[in-house]
């Protein structure tokens, strides 16, 4: 997709996502030009046809001014604080639920019970038959906000997949199916999105800040997935070892919308609705196979690994990313068939050169990291990470790698 292609899909996105709740002004611009075109070449024709196409025109003018001004009703001010854990408790139904700050990294809620469960447990899945829908609220901000976060960047609205439910442990039951939904990239960046974003109504000075208004219940605690009003995109993660042994990771370029220029995993980014099906066609019926699916198609986009080389793919972990509206986030480890040297000579294709910088392997001892783990040193802080991933990984790689860390530790 050549750069002007990428320009104007993405620009043709933003249109039809803000102009879906903008017809009127669409139907009077599509009045002034039916006034235009209709004009003919006879004098009673001519003067009604002038008539409409004034009427239309002063329409058109009054839509556009009442339009700008409602869109320059909103004040947009970034929030740099560290998400306040302190005043906002973990859902009473995570059992052993604790949060994780990592220092200019961000913050997630973990539960080593869940992580537990999901290696133990098989939760099934539905999809919701009516798509995501944004609440007004949040719509009303998209044409500020689409500008504000792609800052130069090009956004899509792809189609993506958002969770109402979590994988809980269930005592002598059998869990109920978790329920997925439909929805799209845009819907996301309006909603969970604007978790670090304080908006402010020129017209009354009223703030609008999402972690209170949306994240939290009325006990002031972390609300449930299941009781969520946001799109909730599910994010996949995995880190990939090659046959030597070698932990992959990929540079992120500074066009990433989120952890740019840091390393993240082997594969990253969203469950999409194509992960759901089968090679065959079929549906997907089981969170960890549409999970891993997600992860798989993520890591040969983003570190140009072919679907024949991958062995083995296993989920290791759930959390929740505050500062991105409390989203769900799943890691896995896979194991490939393919050695450092080759992978490292190979370069990721098409759109996502735009977001990877390209790949680096790095030794890593996970069972020397899941014991200072379970020895109570925060991940960002042991002395089993090289240098460069205390430094440089991005959240989701911490949590990739604390996941799969504790997972060799339980198992030993």
């Amino acid at each position: 997709m050549g750069k002007l292609t990428r320009r104007a899909r993405a620009t043709a996105d933003y249109l039809v996502f803000v102009g879906a709740g903008e017809w009127p002004v669409a139907v009077s611009a599509l009045g002034v030009v039916l006034g235009a075109v209709t004009i003919l070449p006879s004098a009673f024709g001519v003067v009604v046809s002038i008539v409409a196409l004034l009427l239309g025109l002063l329409t058109l003018v009054r839509d556009i001014r009442l339009l700008r001004k409602r869109w320059a009703g909103y004040e947009f001010t970034a929030i740099v604080a560290p998400f306040p854990i302190a005043d906002t408790p973990p859902p009473q139904a995570y059992p052993d639920a604790q949060y994780l700050a990592v220092p200019s990294r961000g913050t997630a809620l973990v539960s080593d019970a869940i992580d537990a469960t999901l290696a133990e447990t098989t939760f099934s899945i539905t999809v919701a038959e009516d798509p995501y829908r944004l609440p007004a609220k949040l719509k009303a901000t998209a044409p500020h906000v689409l500008p504000l976060r792609a800052r130069g960047r090009l956004l899509f609205n792809g189609p993506i997949v958002g969770m109402r439910g979590e994988p809980l442990p269930v005592a002598g039951a059998r869990p109920a199916p978790i329920v997925l939904h439909r929805a799209r990239f845009f819907d996301a960046v309006c909603s969970n999105e604007l978790a670090s974003l304080r908006i402010t109504n020129s017209a009354d000075g009223h703030e609008y800040d999402l972690r209170n208004e949306e994240l939290t219940d009325s006990s002031g605690a972390l609300r449930t997935l299941g009781a969520s009003t946001l799109a909730d995109l599910v994010g996949v993660s995995t880190i990939a070892f090659t046959s030597d042994g070698l932990l992959v990771v990929v540079r992120q370029s500074a066009r990433n919308s989120a952890s740019g220029l840091l390393l993240a995993p082997s594969g990253s980014g969203s469950l999409e609705p194509r992960d759901l099906l089968t090679p065959q066609g079929g549906t997907r019926r089981t969170l960890h196979t549409a999970v891993c699916a997600g992860m798989e198609r993520e890591l040969c986009e983003e570190a140009a690994v072919r679907p024949n080389e991958i062995s083995e793919t296993r989920l290791t972990g759930f959390a929740r990313w505050l500062e991105r509206g409390a989203k769900p986030e799943f890691f896995g480890v896979t194991r490939l068939s393919v050695d450092s040297t080759e992978l490292t000579g190979r370069r990721a294709k098409g759109a996502e050169r735009l977001y990877s910088a390209g790949v680096t392997v790095l030794e890593i001892d996970l069972a020397a990291l899941g014991q200072e783990l379970a020895d109570g040193v925060p991940v960002g802080e042991a002395n089993a990470l090289p240098p460069r991933l205390r430094d440089d990984s991005s959240l989701p790689l911490l949590l990739c790698l604390r996941s799969a860390a504790l997972r060799v530790s339980t198992r030993s």
